[in-house]
């Protein structure tokens, strides 16, 4: 779910045509968890499957998504989570939990004829079988595979602040508390956007979030951002009853560090907070002191999707023969403005 920071964050919307040339490292568990969650039956809430019963909704989103994206430029790098903090694993049961809810929920509403979509959403796991699958078709399109030794997101922040890539892309705000020089959200070509629990969609456009230009309009600091957070709730503490942002930022700005503000609140969680606040300032990450793309290997992925999960061969082939022009040199072929940037 990551932290609920958004008001507080200033951000700056920009067209998907100008990220041509620009090395972006995504958070693959968040944007797995998105195929998953949306890519369903639209009135049972089925997951798309092949004859085998085995998942195939995240494999349609990661080949329409990336291809795309490859087309017009973007560098991609996925990055893979590790195991999580053992203080994070309160968060992973309440998760589990209310899995387990949505489950009843929905077969009480597939059993009485009712829209069950909502339900079978809030019921969305990733497996380890999807894991695999993901990363066999990631790596047949040439996109380079990170597997971070804890959090993902920590390793893609870690990444872009040594400039091997761009920008981290992720729907949730964490990066910016691990410390993330650039977010960018919505990273999307639909241009739509489902909102939560409706099935509603909305225009949305990529938004830029610059770390430095938050703090300054904040008037705070990296460990004071993470205070916010920690304040509000992450995925390692529940928060402290009655911080929302506006109330979390005021307290900051008054009393500045850890230490004061313990002095005027009561922590009530059983993780202690200078290890949640030195987990995002020094999280395990990946160290890479360079990412290379590879080929497009067309066909390996039709081997894949076609042959391997039954996927329309025809459609698969006119959706990577657009690729076809980057297999020359890679990824690095037929565009040569990513030579310049």
């Amino acid at each position: 779910m990551g932290v609920q920071i958004s008001s507080l964050l200033e951000r700056e919307e920009t067209d998907i045509n100008l990220l041509t040339g620009k090395k972006i490292a995504i958070d693959a568990y968040n944007t797995i968890y998105q195929f998953i969650s949306i890519i369903r039956d639209r009135f049972t809430g089925e997951l798309l499957k092949d004859n085998q019963g085995r998942i195939t909704s995240h494999l349609s989103g990661l080949l329409y998504r990336f291809s795309k994206q490859l087309e017009i430029g973007i560098k991609p790098v996925m990055v893979f989570d590790g195991k999580p903090p053992n203080f994070k694993m309160y968060t992973l049961e309440k998760r589990e939990k209310r899995k387990k809810e949505s489950e009843e929920k929905w077969k009480i509403a597939l059993k009485e004829g009712k829209d069950a979509k909502t339900y079978a959403q809030g019921t969305t796991r990733i497996t380890s079988d999807v894991i695999e699958s993901s990363k066999k078709l990631i790596s047949y399109m040439g996109i380079p595979i990170i597997n971070a030794p804890s959090e993902g997101e920590a390793t893609c922040s870690f990444l872009c602040k040594q400039n091997i890539v761009d920008l981290v892309s992720s729907q949730d705000y964490d990066s910016i508390l691990f410390g993330a020089p650039k977010l960018i959200r919505n990273l999307s070509l639909s241009g739509k956007k489902k909102v939560p629990n409706k099935e509603v969609w909305v225009e949305v456009r990529p938004e830029i979030l610059e770390l430095n230009k938050i703090k300054k309009i904040l008037g705070i600091n990296q460990e004071q951002l993470i205070l916010i957070g920690m304040l509000i709730g992450t995925d390692y503490n529940r928060g402290i009853k009655g911080y929302g942002p506006k109330n979390a930022l005021k307290i900051v700005r008054e009393y500045k560090t850890l230490d004061k503000i313990l002095e005027k609140i009561k922590w009530n969680e059983s993780n202690n907070p200078y290890d949640i606040l030195n987990f995002f300032l020094n999280p395990p990450v990946t160290e890479k002191k360079e990412i290379k793309w590879g080929k497009i290997q067309s066909d390996k992925i039709i081997e894949l999707l076609s042959d391997d999960y039954g996927f329309s061969r025809d459609r698969i082939e006119k959706r990577i023969s657009k690729l076809e022009d980057l297999k020359k040199d890679g990824l690095q072929s037929n565009l040569g403005s990513w030579l310049k940037k």
